[in-house]
């Protein structure tokens, strides 16, 4: 150690200005990238790590060529809508929209076949389709036909006729899903072990082609999106107008990522100056450590930006975290620089400061590797946003820690602060109060303790991982406002698909098969069990059953509007005189379907060619009773027992199904976290205090404190979502920081002279007043995430400041009262 403090002493401390010249160099390279740094917020930044479901949904969207690039404007006007005047308004409205270069198309009452002429039948069903766009129309005819439609209600109208939707189209260029098959396909490569040198940059580049095209079509969807807004405004006075949609919603995610970027960061870095300017009121004490932690937060960006590793919503918060960590260890360097200099007033500054490198690295190297192990432990949750945070905290952590060892200690030498008053005065510090309820209350801190410990117990057993993704914004934000509308009035907000897949051929089916063997005429009749296998959908007994499975999920309190090919033909059998088709009717329905509606009423439920029927169901977000994993249990229980289908020929894909796998794996992330966690600090605490007893009395406030979140959580009936899955394991991997530097100044006081009490004084007048401030500074920066409109980022910053808050109360009551109670290090001299 004497041979590294003075090879340190020499290329370090002795050359202050180079070696800052060449850290200028290293900024200046990272500032090159900083026009890559980049947000995501698409679903690939929301799902589990290798979750299949993703890409289920992007084949069934394919095969069923269905898409959820599309924005949804709800559009209630304050009077009548069916009338000539309501329509005519609503009809300015879609004009100004659909000549929007950006939108391909819409979808409104306006321009939907209706089904109201007398003449219409199968037969003529070509010739006597009417829109309201093309035809006259009478408005209270359109009302009619369009809410006696099973396909409209709920889904274009409200069931009052009140409420309508615009469908604005977005289409996603080929290039975009050549460009990701391409990637994907190099990338399954490479991950296998098989891709060539050549397959390697191909993948580079084929990645970098593919966020480029991205983000240009981000950009894009970005401006079009401000522009609809700019349109919707401009109607506002006449009608109650929401605007909804995926593309929406991953744009406004994408803003608020920005927004709390830029809040988080000027909001904490306020925070920070005025922290320190109370606490040490000398501008060098507050200069140099905020320039310490703007380099950290400069060199990560740099990094990210030369690493293209996009921001996701959960990894938005690391530059506050990063300003905060790297204060706090900040903090704690300044606060032992002014007890040697409250010890030694007349010491030279760069004696002072080798004393303070000397006496601080061991603490808050340890500090920082228990801090980097518990974010580090976030990369085994298996979801991928939080794997990312994990790992760019971890890696902003070591920077944290280099930069407070290499250019605080060079920036001080450039900048040597002078003595203050006040530490050359001994007046007792408010911790010292602690310390003194400690000695003369330790019984009632060990009950107080013991019955927490039970509660949070009690709570952790009430946690939930079920969570309405409409819970995730404030009421005041346009998403929120828009789902409550859409799952009230128009049928649902979250997309589910369920897909069935055909019953397979027989084996003693043959391209020949007589279908009139069997002495039953399939085109005429239902010959139920007697049917000949047909490679078709279009039989009797195969859409009586689809039939079955539609009117089930329809009965679901959960779900709101279904669609399938039932709908379909409930459609046909309106234009049908109200006469459901008969067995050969149905086997012509390709064929009397024109080919403009073939879009509209079959390729999105049925596909010849992958022998699949799809049912498009819309999830109610916004129900209270809402649990996504017993629905989706519930219903492929019902779809394999009740109605026969075997379990391989039911897939479920979808947001909905995307969202629940990732819900569902919270819990046991959670579990796999905290362990490694505790397991990593009990091994950390093993080899910096090397006694088993020691590391157990140093765990104890600190599963206080995780549990202390997670109970609280439980009895609020607060879920674990993306975000708060987070708290515990950061939280104790912050507040284990205290717990070492307290033990770590314990053993050193303790060996003066060997009296538990007057040391636990000592060190609660010394290392105690670092604790709490550098406690005091993580709560309070913590507390700027409530400004966020991302309700998980608000639970974050709130119930990680009261967790910090209970590892400080724990660190210093409980801890220290188990140290003079078991005595870890030896018996006193009266003893």
């Amino acid at each position: 150690m004497n041979r590294f403090s003075s090879l340190y002493d020499r290329l370090i401390l002795a050359r202050p200005l180079i070696v800052l010249g060449i850290f200028a160099l290293l900024l200046a390279l990272a500032a090159v990238k900083f026009g890559q740094f980049r947000l995501d917020a698409s679903a690939e930044s929301l799902v589990l790590e290798n979750d299949r479901s993703l890409e289920q949904y992007r084949q069934v969207n394919r095969r069923f060529t269905t898409s959820d690039d599309f924005l949804i404007v709800t559009y209630t006007p304050q009077g009548e809508l069916f009338t000539e005047a309501g329509l005519r308004q609503l009809r300015a409205l879609r004009n100004e929209l659909q000549a929007l270069s950006a939108v391909g198309s819409t979808n409104s009452i306006l321009n939907v076949p209706l089904l109201h002429s007398p003449d219409l039948t199968l037969d003529t069903v070509d010739s006597e389709i009417k829109t309201v766009d093309d035809d006259q129309v009478a408005p209270e005819t359109a009302r009619s036909a369009l809410l006696n439609n099973p396909l409209y209600p709920n889904l274009l109208i409200s069931e009052d006729g009140r409420t309508t939707a615009i469908q604005v189209n977005l289409p996603t260029p080929d290039q975009y899903f050549e460009l990701l098959r391409e990637r994907n396909r190099l990338r399954d490569k490479a991950e296998s072990g098989k891709a060539s040198a050549e397959e390697q940059r191909q993948l580079e580049s084929a990645q970098q082609a593919f966020i480029d095209f991205s983000e240009r079509l981000g950009a894009e969807r970005d401006t079009t999106i401000d522009t609809v807004r700019g349109i919707l405004d401009r109607h506002r006075d006449g009608a109650e107008i929401h605007l909804g949609g995926v593309p929406m919603i991953v744009s406004d995610m994408i803003r608020f990522i920005k927004n709390d970027l830029s809040t988080f960061g000027l909001g904490v870095l306020a925070f920070l100056v005025l922290t320190l300017v109370v606490i040490f009121r000398q501008w060098r004490w507050v200069l140099v450590p905020l320039l310490c932690c703007g380099f950290t937060v400069w060199l990560m960006i740099g990094f990210l930006g030369w690493a293209q590793w996009p921001v996701t919503v959960i990894s938005a918060n690391f530059i506050a975290l990063l300003l905060i960590m790297t204060l706090s260890l900040n903090i704690h360097l300044m606060v032992r620089y002014r007890e040697f200099q409250h010890d030694d007033t007349d010491a030279d500054p760069r004696q002072t400061l080798r004393q303070t490198l000397s006496a601080m690295f061991k603490p808050c190297f340890y500090m920082a590797i228990t801090t980097i192990v518990a974010f580090g432990s976030l990369t085994f949750s298996g979801i991928r946003p939080v794997i990312d945070f994990g790992w760019m905290m971890t890696i902003g952590l070591t920077v944290a820690f280099l930069i407070t060892f290499l250019i605080f200690p060079l920036l001080l030498r450039l900048l040597p602060p002078p003595i203050d008053s006040r530490v050359t005065s001994d007046r007792r510090p408010l911790t010292d109060l602690f310390a003194s309820a400690t000695e003369h209350h330790g019984t009632l801190v060990l009950f107080a303790s013991l019955v927490l410990a039970v509660l949070c117990a009690m709570g952790v057993s009430r946690l939930t991982v079920e969570n309405s993704f409409i819970d995730y914004f404030k009421e005041s934000t346009e998403i929120h406002q828009g789902m409550i509308t859409i799952d009230d009035r128009l049928g649902g907000t979250t997309p589910l698909d369920v897909v069935i897949t055909d019953d397979p051929a027989p084996e003693s089916a043959t391209g020949d098969s007589d279908p009139f063997a069997s002495g039953c005429d399939p085109f005429l009749d239902d010959c139920g069990e007697a049917e000949t296998y047909r490679d078709t959908w279009y039989t009797y007994q195969k859409m009586r059953k689809l039939g079955q499975v539609h009117a089930y999920l329809d009965s679901l309190p959960e779900t709101g509007k279904v669609l399938s090919i039932d709908t379909t033909l409930e459609i046909l059998a309106q234009i049908n005189q109200g006469e459901r088709l008969d067995a050969l009717e149905l086997a012509f329905v390709p064929a009397a379907v024109p080919d403009d509606l073939q879009d509209v009423l079959l390729t999105p439920y049925i596909s010849e060619e992958h022998n699949q029927a799809r049912f498009s169901v819309r999830i109610l977000e916004t129900m209270p009773e809402l649990r996504r994993e017993a629905l989706l249990n519930r219903i492929h229980e019902h779809l394999t027992t009740e109605l026969g289908y075997e379990p391989d020929q039911v897939l479920f894909t979808g947001m909905t199904v995307m969202y629940n796998n990732m819900l569902q794996s919270l819990f046991d992330s959670q579990i796999k976290t905290i362990g490694v966690v505790f397991l990593a600090i009990m091994a950390m605490f093993l080899l910096l205090f090397r006694s088993l007893k020691l590391a157990l009395i140093g765990i104890a406030p600190n599963v206080i404190a995780a549990g202390s979140v997670l109970g609280l959580m439980g009895w609020l009936g607060i879920p674990l979502d993306m975000m708060t899955i987070t708290v515990a394991a950061i939280t104790v991997g912050i507040a284990v920081d205290d717990t070492i530097h307290y033990i770590h100044r314990f053993k050193t006081e303790f060996s003066k002279d060997r009296d538990y009490l007057a040391t636990m004084h000592r060190c609660h007048r010394s290392i105690g007043q670092a604790m709490f401030y550098t406690s005091l500074t993580i709560v309070a920066g913590f507390s700027i995430l409530v400004l966020s409109n991302f309700i998980p980022t608000i639970y974050f910053g709130l119930f990680t400041g009261f967790a910090m808050f209970m590892a400080l109360l724990g660190a210093l009551t409980l801890l220290p009262r188990l140290i003079v109670m078991i005595k870890p290090f030896g018996p006193t001299d009266t003893d």
